[in-house]
């Protein structure tokens, strides 16, 4: 069954505050209403397990992983309502058009990822991603320097911050980020 009207939710924040868990939450629920589900993850994201989306946390729903945006739209199974979307940000810009694709097709996307990358700036396509949806929740980490509300992640390179020219897409767990306040984050140039 098609929702009624489609729409774009974006489930976003900072590394360690409980995106995927978020998303899988969601995803819980659809299932109790016998929704028909696809989940969609970058192939990019091996860090768990390759065909399943995992929180830090060990929660874990079913997964096919793609290789860019448009493989979506050639996976999409017919009868599907809900297309999840995990790690948003490491899709290509080709991502936002899926999304509003799918969502004017009548169907319900719900989106997870970083809404900012480890120097604090946009990442990716999330900021048109936050831009379309017509939900939006942001969550928050907790700092690992002050136990405060974190809104940051902080790439560290053997133990200290990493630099502003570092590569933006490393993938990684708690031994290359942590969660951070503002007055935490650092990023030296």
């Amino acid at each position: 069954m098609k929702h009624s009207n489609g729409s774009i939710e974006v489930i976003t924040g900072s590394m360690f505050c409980g995106k995927t868990d978020e998303l899988i939450r969601r995803l819980r629920r659809a299932t109790i209403a016998k929704q028909k589900i696809q989940v969609f993850k970058p192939a990019i994201d091996i860090r768990y397990a390759v065909e399943k989306v995992t929180s830090h946390a060990g929660a874990q729903f079913d997964a096919l992983p793609v290789e860019g945006s448009a493989a979506i739209l050639e996976k999409l199974d017919d009868g599907a309502t809900v297309i999840a979307i995990d790690e948003a940000q490491f899709f290509d810009e080709g991502i936002i058009d899926v999304a509003t694709k799918l969502a004017e097709s009548g169907l319900r996307v719900i989106v997870a990822g970083l809404d900012t990358d480890f120097r604090a700036e946009p990442f990716g396509p999330m900021p048109a991603l936050l831009a379309k949806a017509e939900k939006v929740r942001k969550l928050r980490a907790i700092c690992v320097v002050c136990a405060g509300e974190a809104s940051r992640t902080q790439r560290l390179v053997n133990g200290e911050p990493a630099r502003y020219d570092d590569p933006v897409v490393i993938v990684g767990a708690d031994e290359l980020y942590e969660a951070r306040c503002r007055e935490h984050h650092e990023v030296p140039r």
